[in-house]
């Protein structure tokens, strides 16, 4: 029978819970690599994406504020932007100092924006088209896409080069990474170059967790090794390394990881646990039960 401890308790730390076993800084610079280095494991870094988008995107809106404060009269001064291609369709809520839409130069913005809990920040040459939905606080990087339909909850994090058009909260992404079809995808951290198929999507919460009051829900757990880890929060998505994807409708149950190059196969369900690096996870539940585990060559 596998120990019981709470993740906070773990000393050593397993390396496999470290975010050194997901994300190379090194190979791959992140502008915001600062969320995991200043956390001990990767799960507490999830839980830190609000406190640190909120700290940024108000510096940057507030640096805008005293430095530029072009206001667009069309948004009745809600927003503040360097470029002139912020003509969203409808902005919510009101800027203040810190608090206000940021369009860098060269970005555009068609969607709608919402600035009540937070800034919304959109990088050099990110296209934002009619239909979309954003969220402050919300940090888009440089030269990304978000498709019409995307639901950008608060808080994201975003790198650099995304495409994006599911419906996202409480999620990092790296630079080049992409979740560019309808689908959910929460509580969740995802590496560089990774990616998600149509309709694939990464629970967050357990199902039965849902049927009891929020005073009797329980911490997702997870088994490794002799040790069963309380990690410490009721809502965990994936962990998702560098240059790993999910394969069209898919799915990850809530504290799913898996390490760098790690490919699921279309129509699988993932179980909660660790997988990879280097590896393939294939649907063969006649031949091998559930997921069949294959070295990536």
């Amino acid at each position: 029978m596998a120990t019981a401890v709470k993740l906070a308790d773990c000393a050593p730390l397993p390396e496999e819970l470290h975010w050194a076993a997901y994300f190379d800084f090194d190979a791959h610079p992140f502008a915001h690599e600062a969320l995991l280095r200043g956390t001990a494991n990767v799960v507490d870094a999830v839980a830190t994406i609000k406190a640190y988008t909120q700290t940024h995107s108000a510096k940057i809106a507030s640096a805008v504020a005293e430095s530029a404060r072009h206001a667009l009269d069309a948004l009745e001064g809600a927003a503040w932007a360097h470029g002139a291609g912020a003509t969203p369709g409808r902005v919510f809520g009101s800027a203040t100092g810190d608090h206000g839409l940021v369009v860098a130069e060269g970005a555009r913005c068609y969607g709608d924006v919402s600035l009540v809990d937070g800034s919304v920040i959109i990088g050099e040459g990110t296209v934002v088209e009619p239909g979309a939905i954003l969220q402050g606080p919300l940090v888009l990087g440089k030269n990304c896409t978000i498709r019409s339909g995307a639901y950008l909850r608060a808080p994201c994090l975003i790198g650099d080069g995304c495409t994006l058009r599911g419906e996202l909260k409480n999620v990092a992404m790296m630079d080049n990474s992409s979740f560019p079809h309808p689908s959910y995808l929460g509580d969740s951290i995802c590496g560089y170059l990774s990616h998600f198929g149509n309709q694939a999507t990464a629970a967050n919460f357990g199902i039965f967790n849902g049927m009891l009051a929020r005073s009797e829900q329980r911490n997702v757990q997870l088994v490794l090794g002799e040790l069963k880890i309380d990690l410490g929060t009721r809502k965990l998505g994936v962990i998702l390394g560098d240059y790993s994807q999910v394969g069209c409708n898919s799915v990850t149950d809530p504290a799913t990881f898996l390490r760098p190059r790690t490919i699921v196969y279309a129509l699988s369900r993932v179980s909660a646990g660790i997988y990879g690096p280097n590896e393939i996870l294939k649907n063969k539940p006649l031949e091998h039960g559930i997921i069949e585990r294959a070295p990536l060559t």
